[in-house]
C-alpha cells in the first residue's frame, strides 16, 4: 500500500497521530472536507478574529460588517456607545439582513421581508405576524466581540477564549506605538486560491522571503537565519531608548501551554541599515507613532490568535486577517494605520504608505496558489522544515491539538 493510499484509509485521528513532529501536513490536511468541517467547528468558530480598529466606528450607528468561511457579523457602535456585534442572520427566515460592507445606520431592514432591528439588535417591527408574537423574542444573536488596545475582535463562539493575558501582556508595547489613537488610512482584501491553512502558513515564514519578495528582502533582516540578525539587532537595541521604544520580548504563542487563554506575543526585529520604515524610498512615509522621538531601525511584530498578525513600524501599523472563505479559498484583508491626527495628501500618500505590503501580498496570492496546487497532486507528500519554519512548525502542531479529540469527547 502506498502512503497515499494508506492516508487516505486513516481516521483522522490516525491521520493526527500519524503527523511526523517537524514536518508538514499530510495532504488530507488540506482536502478532506470532513477535516474542514471540524476546522470550522474546533478552530475557526472558537477563536478570535480582528474585524478593524474602534476609529473605524466613531459615531452612534457606524457599522461595519465582517464575514468568515459560513459566519458574518454585523458590528456597530451600539446607543450607550460601546461596540456590539450580532450575527448577521435575520431571526424570521435567515436571510442576511445588512449587505453593505460599512456605513452608518439608525436601524438594519432585512431586505427580504422587512423585519426591522435598532442597533442594539432588538426587533422592533414586522408586519403581519399573529397577535401573540413577541418582538422580544426575536432580536438579533449576539456575537462575541472585544476591543484590545483600540483593536476591534470578534469571536463566533459564546464561550470563547480570555483575551485577559493578551489585554495586559501586551498593553506596554501597544502604548509605546499609540494603538488606541490610531486610525485607518487604508485598507484592502485579497482573494487567495488556497486552503486557509496554506495562506496562514506561509505568513508564519520567512524562508521564502529571499526568494519571492525582492522588495522585502532589501529591508527586513527576518529573511535572515537569527544568528546572522545579531550585528543589526545589537544596532538596533542601542537606539531603541533614545527613539522612546523599550526592548520587550514576548514569546509567540505557544498555544498549547496556555488553556483557555487566546494566544499572543510581541517582538521587534531590526530592518537593513539605511531604512527607517517599510517604504520604498526606505525613508518616513507618516508622523512618529505616540510618543516615539525617531526611528530606531527595527519593526514589531503582534500576534493575536491564529489568524490576527501586526507589523508596527515607527511611522505605521500594518494588520493582516486571514480568514476561510470555504475549504479551496481564503482571504487576506490588510489594515494600514497612521497615527489618529494625520492628514491624507499633507502628512501621508496612500500609495507610499500601502506599497510594500501590496506589492508583497500580490506576491503572495501567486506563491499560495501554486502551493495549493501542488498540495494536491497525487505525488504530494509531506516535507521537513528548514530551521527558519519553525514558527510554521509550531502553528501546525497547534492545528493538529486543536483536531485532536479531547478526553471529555
Amino acid at each position: 500500500m502506498t502512503g497515499t493510499a494508506q492516508s487516505n484509509s486513516q481516521t483522522i485521528a490516525e491521520l493526527i497521530g500519524s503527523h511526523e513532529s517537524g514536518w508538514s501536513l499530510g495532504q488530507r490536511f488540506y482536502t478532506d472536507a470532513k477535516i474542514y468541517e471540524l476546522e470550522l467547528e474546533r478552530i475557526i468558530s472558537k477563536n478570535w478574529i480582528l474585524a478593524g480598529h474602534e476609529s473605524e466606528l466613531s459615531e452612534t450607528g457606524d457599522f461595519k460588517v465582517i464575514k468568515v468561511a459560513t459566519e458574518s457579523a454585523i458590528i456597530v457602535r451600539s446607543g450607550d456607545g460601546s461596540i456590539r456585534a450580532f450575527a448577521n442572520v435575520c431571526r424570521h427566515r435567515g436571510s442576511l439582513v445588512c449587505l453593505k460592507e460599512n456605513g452608518h445606520a439608525r436601524k438594519f431592514e432585512c431586505p427580504y421581508h422587512g423585519w426591522v432591528y435598532d442597533i442594539d439588535g432588538n426587533l422592533i417591527a414586522a408586519r403581519s405576524m399573529p397577535k401573540d408574537f413577541d418582538k422580544a423574542d426575536r432580536g438579533l444573536h449576539k456575537v462575541s466581540v472585544d476591543v484590545v488596545h483600540g483593536l476591534i475582535f470578534v469571536c463566533f463562539s459564546d464561550s470563547p477564549p480570555s483575551l485577559a493575558g493578551a489585554k495586559k501582556d501586551l498593553a506596554e508595547p501597544m502604548e509605546m506605538f499609540g494603538f488606541r489613537d490610531l486610525k485607518v488610512a487604508a485598507q484592502k482584501t485579497y482573494a487567495i486560491d488556497a486552503n486557509w491553512k496554506l495562506a496562514v502558513e506561509n505568513y508564519q515564514e520567512c524562508y521564502h522571503c529571499a526568494n519571492a519578495h525582492i522588495e522585502y528582502a532589501k529591508m527586513h533582516t527576518l529573511m535572515l537565519d537569527v544568528k546572522l540578525r545579531h550585528r543589526m539587532q545589537d544596532v538596533m537595541l542601542e537606539n531603541m531608548q533614545a527613539c522612546g521604544l523599550r526592548n520587550i520580548n514576548i514569546d509567540f504563542a505557544d498555544q498549547k501551554s496556555r488553556p483557555g487563554e487566546q494566544g499572543y506575543g510581541y517582538s521587534r526585529t531590526a530592518l537593513f541599515e539605511g531604512y527607517e520604515t517599510g517604504s520604498e524610498s526606505g525613508l518616513g512615509v507618516a508622523p512618529l507613532l505616540a510618543k516615539l522621538k525617531g526611528y530606531d531601525g527595527g519593526a514589531s511584530d503582534f500576534g493575536i490568535g491564529p489568524f490576527s498578525f501586526l507589523l508596527a513600524y515607527s511611522d505605521h501599523v500594518v494588520a493582516y486577517v486571514f480568514t476561510p472563505v470555504d475549504q479551496h479559498h481564503s482571504e487576506c484583508k490588510i489594515y494600514w494605520l497612521v497615527r489618529g491626527d494625520a492628514i491624507e495628501g499633507e502628512d501621508y500618500n496612500c500609495d507610499e504608505l500601502i506599497w510594500l505590503w501590496d506589492v508583497t501580498t500580490e506576491a503572495d496570492k501567486v506563491i499560495i496558489a501554486n502551493n495549493w496546487k501542488g498540495v494536491q497532486s497525487k505525488y504530494y507528500e509531506p516535507g521537513p522544515f528548514s530551521s527558519m519554519e519553525q514558527t510554521e512548525s509550531g502553528y501546525v502542531e497547534w492545528i493538529l491539538q486543536e483536531l485532536a479529540e479531547k478526553p471529555d469527547e
